[in-house]
């Protein structure tokens, strides 16, 4: 039976500088995709929480004086601001299929002086630290507006999808507008999507939201693993949610649970440049579970395949085609 004794010693090491490294004001795709690998080790990710709680203590408890050592010397005496919050393992099993890396591109911003404006392509993710502490994590193809006075903390979602950590200040509310809808919050964590078809979808993760329509008189408040969905025509209704499948995007991962085909074709489609495309409509009704990796199409693709005895095609226009066995894929764009 091998020593851990110097594995550990190592982890410390490496938990040292990924605390130095993701204390960045800017973090590349690649920078994420290796800490999460990386991570997946349980003697490492045992390490970085143990040296990330050496920081978050700021000297007010005892420490292992080789954590301290390592650490103060990987960072420079600096106190990091870590985004270790946002890449944290999800829990589960992964499906068949769910291999690859995160392709879409992802920067992580921290600041403390904010523009007015924060926005991602179509394929780019980035989370924002506001001036209270408070966290943005900005979907593709997503903008916000950030307003803060003494009074008030203001965001205007004017497309896409934001899931914000908010830091409790009772003397500031914090309130989300997007479009005809308004979420009020204290202290929560809580999903908001503009969807194309014109709804606005709230859902709530953590502690307690508050969602009005400018359009009318009606309000409603959420507890966790509820949502809001304010219609086209105004109207607010409710419903329970699965919040850690709805913001398993900001992992990296996308999580489908008994999710019909074409629902996952499309949320999958909205993080690559290459589509998945059912060649059978009757493809559509088949439901799939398990994560997927954010961007990875072709993993997506061949999971699926796999999963139900399909074809998998690369069209002439860059798409995975889905198709049942014998039927010809389209010679694409």
């Amino acid at each position: 039976m091998s020593d851990p004794g110097p594995r550990r010693t190592r982890a410390q090491e490496e938990a040292a500088e990924w605390l130095a490294r993701l204390g960045n004001h800017s973090i590349s795709t690649q920078t994420v995709r290796d800490f999460r690998t990386w991570r997946d080790d349980p003697v490492n990710d045992a390490a970085y929480e143990e040296a990330e709680a050496f920081w978050e203590a700021s000297g007010r408890h005892a420490a292992d004086p080789e954590i301290m050592r390592m650490t103060q010397e990987a960072l420079g005496n600096t106190r990091p601001r870590t985004v270790s919050a946002w890449l944290r393992r999800p829990t589960g099993a992964v499906a068949a299929g769910a291999l690859g890396a995160m392709a879409a591109a992802a920067a992580v911003v921290f600041t403390g002086s904010l523009p007015p404006v924060y926005a991602t392509q179509d394929i780019e993710q980035k989370v924002v630290r506001l001036e209270d502490g408070s966290r943005v994590h900005l979907n593709v193809d997503s903008r916000v507006r950030v307003r803060f006075t003494r009074t008030g903390r203001e965001i205007i979602l004017s497309r896409g999808e934001a899931f914000f950590d908010v830091s409790h200040d009772p003397a500031r509310p914090f309130v989300v507008t997007a479009g005809e809808a308004q979420v009020r919050a204290l202290g929560t964590k809580f999903d908001v999507r503009r969807k194309a078809s014109g709804e606005v979808q709230v859902v709530l993760v953590q502690g307690s939201v508050q969602v009005t329509s400018s359009g009318g008189p009606s309000a409603v408040t959420l507890a966790p693993n509820e949502q809001a969905v304010l219609g086209r025509d105004g109207g607010l209704r409710t419903a329970r949610a699965d919040a850690a499948r709805t913001t398993s995007w900001t992992t990296g991962r996308l999580m489908f649970r008994q999710t019909p085909l074409a629902a996952a074709v499309a949320e999958v489609n909205r993080y690559s440049d290459r589509d998945v495309i059912l060649a059978d409509p009757e493809l559509s009704h088949r439901v799939v579970s398990g994560f997927f990796d954010v961007g990875d199409t072709e993993s997506f693709a061949k999971g699926v395949a796999a999963l139900f005895e399909l074809e998998v095609t690369l069209r002439a226009d860059g798409a995975y085609q889905l198709s049942p066995a014998g039927i010809p894929a389209a010679p694409g764009a």
